[in-house]
């Protein structure tokens, strides 16, 4: 009977891996490396461009640039003001965006196939024909500190603030990619011109294609519009100076509610670690998986502390933020912060579970296919691979590495990441004496 079972799992790893198609690969002449994964049953394509120009390059007291960049190349071109942009956008059925994380600023495409070359004159001409209209970064400025004023309503956000300034202070990572009001008010048209210039370059970048395409279709058309665009970013992709974590401290920010968020946070690892899979696997184990992890059914479950409770960890370029985050009355949040800090004292006992440990991979690996079903998750997931320099067959190894997690790289985790006095608390809610 164990035999048998082995083989149905050994066949289900042989039939996912074999499910994920190839990532082909190919460099324009001005150095922009292309990722391609071909899909024919729909006459669809997806794009995503990857750029090293995120958040953490925004220059100091003025968070939020690479957004507010984002938000002028997505407004309007030199040649189209923002109606007749959004006009022939529509009118072609082109779905352009434009945003920003903390390492990178993104360009997506969705578009019928038989209107590629449309969107592609599209995505060149928002890329190398920015506007700068000045009327038009006014009004966007005066939107986002309106949005940013709003902001501060919300925990959440309250939490998020605390939270990147504990771990990274004055660093890239140590601000929200949106920025403040405060910061958005320091921000000049100037300062978006620079950060275009200087970081948005094809060395460094990858444009990632999923859809009804081939390469020796695409590569033509890429190099026709994107021929003029050449050099190397000032800063490099993934270069990240080496991050210091600040004194573990805990904050209460007060916001005028009979509910309380807390949010734990620590140091986390970089998307090139070696350790990710185990980490990734004992992160859903603790409080990533929702209803089958082990914070939702202690805090939640047995003893109805909270609302919700979950964990997350954001590998980026250089050691991203591992972070949990519940949702209480004011008068039980001490309580659940309690109970959260025990689970993390018995996973670093060694208290893991081998059926749960089971239960958390089949979860993840049950839901990998879905995430490959669609155009726009394979991209998000090939511009990952690409940006990060990550090995082309990740996909293809993707079950196998989850499957292959022991009991034993899990303690060993919890042993190095889920010390209680390694971790931030932030308290948003009522004033706390």
């Amino acid at each position: 009977m164990m035999r048998l079972i082995v083989l149905v799992c050994m066949a289900l790893t042989i039939q996912t891996a074999q499910a994920v198609p190839m990532i082909q690969t190919a460099t324009l002449n001005n150095g922009l490396r292309v990722l391609l994964i071909e899909a024919h049953n729909v006459p669809m394509v997806a794009m995503q461009l990857t750029l090293p120009a995120g958040s953490r390059f925004d220059a100091k007291h003025k968070a939020g640039s690479a957004t507010m960049l984002a938000a002028m190349l997505s407004d309007h071109t030199a040649k189209h003001d923002q109606k007749a942009w959004a006009d022939w956008l529509d009118f072609e059925a082109l779905h352009l965006g434009v945003g920003a994380s903390r390492d990178t600023l993104n360009i997506s495409l969705t578009v019928v196939r038989a209107s590629l070359p449309e969107g592609l004159d599209a995505l060149s001409e928002a890329l190398l024909q920015p506007g700068w209209d000045k009327k038009r970064f006014h009004q966007l400025q005066e939107d986002s500190i309106a949005s940013a004023v709003k902001s501060q309503e919300s925990p959440n956000v309250l939490a998020a603030q605390a939270t990147a300034s504990l771990l990274y202070g004055q660093s890239g990572y140590g601000h929200m990619t949106s920025g403040t009001a405060k910061s958005l008010k320091n921000i000049r048209l100037k300062d978006l011109k620079s950060l275009y210039q200087h970081q948005i370059k094809p060395l460094g970048s990858v444009l990632a294609v999923s859809g009804d395409i081939r390469m020796n279709e695409l590569l033509p058309m890429l190099n026709q519009r994107l021929s003029t665009w050449k050099g190397k970013p000032k800063h490099a992709a993934l270069f990240v100076s080496p991050i210091h974590a600040e004194k573990v401290q805990t904050t209460y920010v007060a916001l005028p509610t009979s509910q309380a968020l807390v949010q734990f946070s620590r140091i986390g690892i970089a998307r090139s670690d070696k350790h990710f899979f185990p980490l990734f696997v004992m992160n859903h184990y603790l409080g990533g998986g929702g209803f089958g992890s082990k914070l939702m059914e202690e805090v939640r479950e047995k003893r109805g502390l909270v609302y919700g409770v979950y964990s997350y960890f954001i590998p980026l370029a250089g050691q991203g933020p591992f972070v949990i985050t519940l949702q209480t009355r004011a008068s039980q949040a001490d309580k659940a912060a309690t109970v959260v800090r025990d689970v993390m004292k018995s996973m670093v006992a060694g208290d893991i579970d081998p059926k749960r440990l089971q239960a958390t991979k089949d979860n993840l690996t049950g839901g990998f296919a879905q995430r490959m079903d669609s155009n726009r998750e394979r991209v998000g997931l090939m511009a990952m691979i690409g940006f990060y320099q990550m090995p082309l067959n990740y996909l293809q190894g993707w079950t196998e590495q989850v499957d292959s997690v022991t009991v034993a790289d899990i303690k060993k985790m919890a042993k190095k990441y889920l010390q209680p006095n390694d971790w931030n608390m932030v308290q948003v809610g009522p004033v706390k004496e």
